[in-house]
Order: C-alpha cells, then sequence, then structure tokens
C-alpha cells in the first residue's frame, strides 16, 4: 500500500478531533471505513499510530512523528487546491462557499443568496462540528458558516475571524413521544423527563457538556443513549426516547415538540468569515439573507411561534436584539 494525501488527511483529522468516530464524519466517511483504513496504515508503515481508549484517540510516539511529517503535506495540498480555486473563481465569476451545522435555515438562506448573487454558484457543506467548520473558514476552504455555540461550552474561534452575532441565546426545545404524559402541559420540567432515556448525539460540539450541565442543576440523571439526531426523531415517534431539539424543528408523526420550563439549554447562532476574505457580497449581505430567513423559519414554526408571543415579543427581529 502506497500512503496518500488522502491517507495523510485521515491521520490528521483523528489526531485533531481526538476521535476516529468525529474523524469520519468531518471526512465524510463512515467509522468503520476510517477504522479499516487506519489499520491499512498502520500495517504499511510498521506500527501503531493512535492509542485508542473510551475517551479517544491519541498519537502514539510513531505517530507524533508522522503527524510532524504529514501536516506540512497536507498545509501544502490545501493551499495548492486554494490557489487553483482562487485562479479558477478569477477566470470564471465570483463564487460562494458557505456552511452551517445542521439547520432548517439553510435552505431559505441559500434561496436568497441565489436571488441577490445570479451570477453566482454558492456551494454548500454541512458538518456536525462547529469547530471543524470555523477552522475551514479561518483556512480559506470556505467563505462563511453558521453555526451554534451551546453556552457554557465555547467554540474555539479562530482569530482571524469575524462573528455576526444572530441571536445571543436561543432556547432549545425537546422532542418526546406524542404518546408522552407532558405533552399535556404547554411548557415541560425536566424532572417531567426524569425517568425517559434521552438520546444525545457525543459529535456535536458542546451538546454532552450542555446536558449535563443542565441535568446537574435540576438534579435529575437521566438514562442516555448515544446516536445522531435522524435516527434519534424516529425513536422519538416510536416512544423510545425523548431528545433536544432546535425550536424551528419540524415534528413528524407521533411526535410534539415543547419548549422546556426555564429554557436552561440553549445556544448562540452567529455567522463567521475572515476578517481579510474578499467575498462575493459583502458580509452584511449575507447575514441579512441569513437573518431573513431564520425569521421565516421562526414564525413557521408553532412551538417556537407560541415561545415568542409568549415571551411578549411582537416581532422576531426585536428578540434577535434583545435575547
Amino acid at each position: 500500500m502506497e500512503l496518500e494525501v488522502r491517507h495523510l488527511r485521515a491521520l490528521c483529522a483523528i489526531a485533531d478531533s481526538g476521535s476516529v468516530r468525529k474523524a469520519a464524519r468531518q471526512l465524510g466517511m463512515t467509522q468503520p471505513s476510517l477504522t479499516t483504513q487506519l489499520h491499512r496504515i498502520e500495517k504499511a508503515l510498521g506500527g501503531q499510530l493512535f492509542f485508542r481508549a473510551a475517551t479517544g484517540s491519541r498519537p502514539t510516539p510513531l505517530g507524533h512523528v508522522v503527524l510532524s511529517r504529514a501536516r506540512p503535506i497536507v498545509a501544502d495540498m490545501r493551499a495548492l487546491v486554494d490557489e487553483i480555486t482562487a485562479v479558477s473563481v478569477r477566470e470564471q465569476g465570483a463564487r460562494l462557499r458557505i456552511g452551517s451545522t445542521s439547520s432548517r435555515v439553510v435552505a431559505g438562506w441559500l434561496r436568497r443568496l441565489r436571488a441577490r448573487l445570479p451570477g453566482t454558484d454558492p456551494a454548500l457543506r454541512i458538518d456536525v462540528s462547529a469547530n471543524a467548520l470555523l477552522q475551514m473558514v479561518s483556512s480559506g476552504q470556505l467563505d462563511a458558516v453558521f453555526v451554534h455555540e451551546v453556552l457554557g461550552a465555547p467554540l474555539r474561534v479562530p482569530p482571524n475571524l469575524d462573528q455576526h452575532e444572530l441571536i445571543a441565546r436561543e432556547p432549545q426545545f425537546i422532542a418526546l413521544p406524542a404518546t408522552h404524559p407532558a405533552t399535556a402541559k404547554e411548557v415541560v420540567d425536566l424532572a417531567d423527563l426524569a425517568g425517559d432515556p434521552w438520546m444525545v448525539d457525543p459529535t456535536v460540539d458542546g451538546e454532552w457538556a450542555g446536558l449535563r450541565r443542565i441535568w446537574a442543576a435540576a438534579g435529575v440523571n437521566p438514562r442516555v443513549v448515544h446516536g445522531d439526531y435522524l435516527t434519534a426523531a424516529d425513536l422519538v415517534a416510536a416512544g423510545e426516547v425523548v431528545t433536544p431539539c432546535q425550536p424551528t424543528s419540524r415534528p413528524r408523526h407521533g411526535m410534539d415538540i415543547r419548549p422546556l420550563r426555564g429554557d436552561p439549554l440553549a445556544v448562540r447562532l452567529f455567522m463567521a468569515c475572515r476578517s481579510d476574505a474578499t467575498l462575493a457580497a459583502p458580509p452584511e449581505a449575507l447575514f441579512a439573507d441569513l437573518t431573513a430567513s431564520y425569521t421565516e423559519i421562526a414564525w413557521a414554526s408553532a412551538a417556537y411561534r407560541a415561545w415568542l408571543l409568549r415571551k411578549g415579543d411582537g416581532g422576531l427581529r426585536r428578540g434577535l436584539a434583545s435575547a
């Protein structure tokens, strides 16, 4: 087996994320595929590159040696691709590369960007890791990203990025089976869910830490099921679990969405772009389209609309400024 740049990129991703699972999601691979690839690389190099433990993966001494050589190669290849892309953009016209963590806001944002920039073909990347997206903007792989930061679990925002805050404190709601007794309430208490298994995606930056914090504050210790939120929606509808969700989430058949009393779990939403970047449109224009898309989705969500009205907010833009 001959080592290729993609193999070195995989090793760097494992080292940077501290987990084969997280690295696989960043690389768009399945965990078993990346594990198999890692085994082949280790066999080719003649030694173990990472110590595997329940807490993650960390480089062995041999791994540190390999990574010290791999990182410059990966960086040079990324720079080459960026340079070629820049030449292509100059020759073919403007291009906009945006990214986001999972959000229903993205479709409306893309629609508005296409209308604003008819000569531009926006490219989109969705990633479970906000930190990974921010690093991609910092390195020039993306132009702007829309991410969420769990309060109490700060993201690692590179110093060369400008932040445009959409909302300082967006409440996170709870998705629960339509047959759950707590659906009789307009607002659910954490104590109502203490006996339910909660599905949590531990690869979402800050999510696990945020949930542990609010459970400890409420004095509850629910059972936890690790998985992804796409699977969680199916299990909620089947009556198996409850799970946190964005207030703009759309309930499926067999599922209800409710706010949590006191809004203990919240996130900060912001757009980030490089301070020195020359974009197809000014950052203020990108942010205006993002804000309009968020406003549209928020008012289309029955649960979120009811929450906003209970808070006395007659217009979401006012709520965005004062949240």
